[in-house]
């Protein structure tokens, strides 16, 4: 029998970035570009973990109990994504999960660099599960150390020397606790693997 998610461990995590990404902000002060209104994180479709997508689905169920209208507008967009993105979906569209390797990875790099993601209310620009969104989302925007050195947002940072960048710097996670916790969900879902938000929210 399968142990269930702990929802406290995935509010410990959240917790954690977010506390990071508060401390972060008030550094950036002027560089953060980000707001309400921006959606430049919003377009263009990217990797999530288990846990994001574990996150996502519990958001969803939320917003259905408190504005099953809206809920049904996203659902609809979601599935709308599903069967365009399905043709050239890098990974198998019937369980919405991505390949692996680093063919799959240059597939991935050149796919739906366009699609809005279906959380975003096209009318408002918001996030219609903003307290639930993934990691990704939660740190885009500030510096966050990459394979390739700092990476960030495009419109952040726009005219800052390398040593304010690098002053702003987040480590959303040090104790990687996030790892741990994708395991957990995996072990208790029996799902593996790695999707994005459109099959995430759809497919399972």
């Amino acid at each position: 029998m399968r142990k269930k998610f702990a929802a406290s461990s995935d509010r410990a995590l959240v917790q954690i970035v977010d506390v990071a990404l508060a401390d972060v902000t008030q550094r950036a002060g002027k560089w953060l570009a980000c707001g309400r209104g921006c959606t430049q994180c919003c377009i263009g479709v990217f990797s999530i973990n288990q846990l994001d997508v574990w996150r996502l689905r519990k958001g969803l169920a939320e917003l259905e109990r408190n504005d099953p209208k809206r809920a049904a507008r996203l659902r609809d967009r979601a599935r709308d994504a599903v069967r365009r993105l399905s043709a050239d979906f890098p990974g198998d569209p019937e369980s919405g999960l991505l390949d692996e390797g680093e063919e799959a990875e240059r597939q991935f790099f050149e796919f739906a660099n366009q699609e809005a993601c279906p959380v975003l209310d096209p009318e408002t620009g918001d996030c219609e599960l903003y307290e639930w969104r993934p990691m990704t989302c939660r740190v885009f925007g500030p510096p966050v150390p990459t394979e390739g050195g700092l990476g960030m947002c495009e419109l952040c940072f726009q005219g800052a020397t390398n040593e304010e960048i690098s002053a702003c710097e987040l480590r959303p996670d040090p104790e990687d606790l996030e790892s741990k916790l994708v395991r957990q969900v995996e072990r208790a879902s029996g799902v593996q693997g790695n999707t994005i938000v459109p099959f995430g929210l759809t497919v399972g």
